[in-house]
C-alpha cells in the first residue's frame, strides 16, 4: 500500500506518492446533469408503468450486482402487477453457488424464451453490448431498451439510459427505480439489493462507498434481512476443490516489478483443466482476483480464467494509480477505473503480453 515501508529484501521500494496525485491524472467519467437524469428517469418510469410485460436482462456470467439488480427489479415489478421475465445471455445459464440464495430465481428464463422483438427491455449492469451475449440481438430489436448501469466505460447504448459512474452499484439505481414506482421494500427485494451493493463495494470497503451507500444499507437492513448470512454465502463459503484450484493458481503467480511503468503487476491464470479436475465452476473462482491483488509490491493484479472453448477471461484490479478500464478497453473489454475485465482468444503468455503492453501505454 502506498506510504508503507518496503519489506526487507523487496525488489524495489514501494511508491510513496499519494493516491490522490495518481487519481488526478485519470480521465474523469462522463457526467450528466441532474436535470438530464431527472428527465430520463421520468421517461423510464412512464415506459415501465405503461408496459404490462417487461423483460429484465443482465450481463453474461452474472455477479451479485447484475443478478441482484435484475431479480430485485423483477420482484418489485411483479408486485405491481407486471408480467416479468429475467434472463441473461448464456447457454447454459449458470448461477454461481454463492448467489443461489437470492430470492426471485423462479422469474429466470433461458435466453431462448425471451421474444425476438420484446416490447420493453430493462438492462442491468451491462457495460458494453458484448456483455449481452446471446441476448444482444433481441435487446436491440426491442421497441424500448432501457439501460441502468454504473460503469464509466459504458458507451451509452439503448434508447433510454441512466449511466451513473458515481453510483457504487447498479443496485443503487434499481432502488431508485423501485422507489419512483412506489414499490414497498420487503425482505426478498432487500436481500437482492443488499447483495448487489455489498458485492460491488467489496463489502463497503471500496472508495466508491459513500454516506448514501450506508444509508441505503441501513434501509435494507431495517427490513430484517440477515446481512451476516448473506456475507457468509458471498465471501466465506467455498468448496474444497476451490482451495486446490486457488493453491495451484497462487503457485503459478508471477510478479513483474517493472510492469505498469514500474508500479508492478502480479498475474496468474487458471487453465480449464484445473477447474474440471476439481469440479469447480468458473463462477466459483471470481474471488481469486481479490486474493491476488493483496501484495503491496504490485499496483495491478490480473487473473486469466480459461473457458472450455479456450477463451481467456481476464479480471484485473488496480489500487488507485492506473485506469484499468482503459487498459481492458484496448482488449475489447471495460469496467471501472480500478476494476475491469476482458475476454480474448489465445494462450496465457500472449494474453498477458497484450495486457502488459496496453498497461504500459496507460501509464505513460
Amino acid at each position: 500500500m502506498a506510504g508503507e515501508p518496503a519489506a526487507a529484501g523487496s525488489a524495489r521500494a514501494f511508491s510513496t506518492h499519494p493516491v490522490e496525485d495518481a487519481l488526478a491524472v485519470l480521465p474523469a467519467p462522463r457526467e450528466e446533469s441532474p436535470l438530464d437524469f431527472e428527465r430520463e428517469w421520468r421517461r423510464i418510469v412512464a415506459l415501465v408503468e405503461q408496459s404490462p410485460v417487461i423483460d429484465l436482462i443482465c450481463h453474461i456470467t452474472p455477479d451479485g450486482d447484475a443478478l441482484g439488480s435484475a431479480l430485485a427489479a423483477g420482484l418489485g415489478l411483479r408486485a405491481l402487477g407486471h408480467r416479468v421475465r429475467v434472463s441473461f445471455g448464456d447457454d447454459p445459464q449458470v448461477i454461481a453457488e454463492s448467489l443461489s440464495f437470492l430470492p426471485g430465481q423462479e422469474l429466470i428464463v433461458p435466453a431462448a424464451e425471451v421474444p425476438e422483438r420484446p416490447e420493453l427491455v430493462l438492462c442491468f449492469d451491462v457495460a458494453s453490448e458484448g456483455r449481452l451475449g446471446l441476448l444482444r440481438e433481441k435487446a436491440f430489436a426491442a421497441r424500448h431498451l432501457v439501460v441502468l448501469d454504473h460503469h464509466a466505460s459504458n458507451p451509452g447504448f439503448g434508447s433510454h439510459r441512466i449511466i451513473d459512474p458515481s453510483a457504487p452499484a447498479t443496485a443503487v439505481l434499481v432502488d431508485e427505480l423501485l422507489r419512483r414506482l412506489g414499490v414497498r421494500l420487503d425482505q426478498s427485494i432487500a436481500t437482492c439489493l443488499y447483495t448487489g451493493v455489498a458485492t460491488d463495494t467489496g463489502s463497503f470497503k471500496y472508495a466508491g462507498t459513500t454516506p448514501a451507500t450506508h444509508e441505503l444499507a441501513g434501509r435494507l437492513l431495517a427490513t430484517g434481512i440477515r446481512q451476516d448470512l448473506i456475507s457468509r454465502r458471498l465471501w466465506d463459503t467455498t468448496s474444497f476443490g476451490y482451495l486446490k484450484v486457488l493453491a495451484a493458481a497462487l503457485d503459478r503467480a508471477v510478479y513483474e516489478p517493472e510492469a505498469a511503468g514500474g508500479l508492478g503487476l502480479v498475474w496468474t491464470w487458471v487453465p480449464y483443466q484445473d477447474l474440471a479436475l476439481f469440479s469447480v465452476p468458473v463462477e466459483e473462482i471470481e474471488g481469486l482476483i481479490d486474493v491476488l491483488r493483496k501484495p503491496a509490491e504490485a499496483e495491478v493484479a490480473l487473473v486469466l480464467k480459461q473457458d472450455p472453448d479456450g477463451t481467456l477471461r481476464g479480471s484485473c484490479r488496480a489500487k488507485g494509480a492506473v485506469d484499468v478500464a482503459a487498459v481492458c478497453g484496448e482488449l475489447g473489454g471495460g469496467g471501472h477505473a480500478f476494476a475491469a475485465g476482458f475476454s480474448v482468444r489465445g494462450d496465457a503468455p500472449s494474453a498477458v503480453a497484450r495486457f502488459r503492453a496496453a498497461l504500459g501505454r496507460a501509464v505513460r
